[in-house]
């Protein structure tokens, strides 16, 4: 039996719905999710296999003008990600942006459609959040030759324009069935019941960090790195988890930990129900916040968390 296999990297500005997409498909949540933009920081791989197909689908940070160096390694993952695909799926929120305007004035994006030569699947999301007509008149224009998006892309055109809503399900066995469509021939990377290529450790992290995001305003939540300093599994009783909390300045520091420690407190109860909830173990999680400053500018910090690869 011949397989189609490959990689369908998901690009998009913040917040169009990437990995709310990765998650409804896989019916897993792997990428964390916040209302705030700018949630996904790292390439998160996630896999889905049928019988005689597998799609290795590649969740991207937003695209997005660089303020600072962590930003700059965020948009070289990307073009990393981009290498690595067979198939693009560039989604749209049609909500915020309706004809597009926005997204494809970006630079970086023009750039990135001049030099690409891939097949791109364009996704408008969060229809459920406009009227039938709105949905109906942007997927026409969309699909338009007249398209002034379609300037900066090698190939003219989008080769399929599909909207969808992930939370309802809306349209993504049309997006699969297409994304399935443009992939090579070549035998299944994974095995079947391989979901991601990342280990709990990472997802621990990001658990934490989502928590973040949801308990803490402005820039306090951007300023934030999770390490883990240690995890023992234990077959009775808790697992062990240590995490530090890095923070770029003292003040933050104050900020993260409260008064009291209430918190901190409250940032370790939310993330320890959550993390007992993905690994399915009841957890002993400990938090400990660490200042290194300007960590997002600094090339060596962020090499030691990981954001050189």
């Amino acid at each position: 039996m011949q397989t189609k296999s490959g990689y369908a990297v998901i690009l998009g500005l913040p917040n169009a719905g990437k990995s709310t997409l990765m998650n409804a498909i896989l019916g897993q949540k792997l990428s964390i999710t916040t209302k705030k933009p700018q949630t996904t920081r790292r390439k998160i791989t996630g896999i889905f296999s049928g019988e005689d197909f597998q799609v290795i689908f590649l969740d991207t940070p937003g695209i997005l003008k660089p303020a600072y160096l962590l930003q700059e390694k965020m948009l070289q993952m990307i073009e990393a990600s981009i290498r690595d695909a067979d198939v693009i799926v560039f989604m749209l929120d049609i909500k915020s942006d309706p004809d597009g305007e926005k997204t494809f004035k970006d630079e970086f994006l023009q750039k990135l459609f001049q030099k690409n030569r891939k097949p791109v699947i364009l996704v408008l999301s969060k229809v459920d959040l406009s009227t039938v007509g709105e949905v109906q008149s942007a997927t026409k224009k969309f699909e338009s030759d007249k398209n002034p998006a379609f300037a900066s892309a090698s190939a003219g055109r989008f080769v399929k324009v599909i909207p969808i809503a992930s939370p309802l399900g809306y349209n993504l066995n049309e997006l699969m069935q297409t994304i399935v469509e443009y992939l090579p021939e070549h035998p299944k990377y994974y095995p079947d019941e391989t979901l991601t290529d990342e280990n709990e450790r990472f997802f621990v992290t990001e658990i934490i960090r989502e928590k973040i995001l949801e308990q803490y305003k402005e820039e306090i939540p951007y300023s934030c790195e999770v390490i883990i300093v240690d995890f023992k599994e234990r077959e009775k009783g808790k697992d062990f988890i240590m995490a530090e909390v890095i923070v770029e300045k003292e003040s933050q520091k104050g900020i993260l930990i409260g008064k009291n420690g209430a918190a901190i407190k409250k940032l370790g109860e939310k993330s320890r129900d959550a993390i007992e909830k993905f690994l399915e173990h009841p957890v002993f999680l400990e938090l400990r916040v660490k200042v290194r400053e300007k960590w997002r500018s600094d090339e060596k910090s962020l090499k030691f968390f990981g954001y050189d690869n």
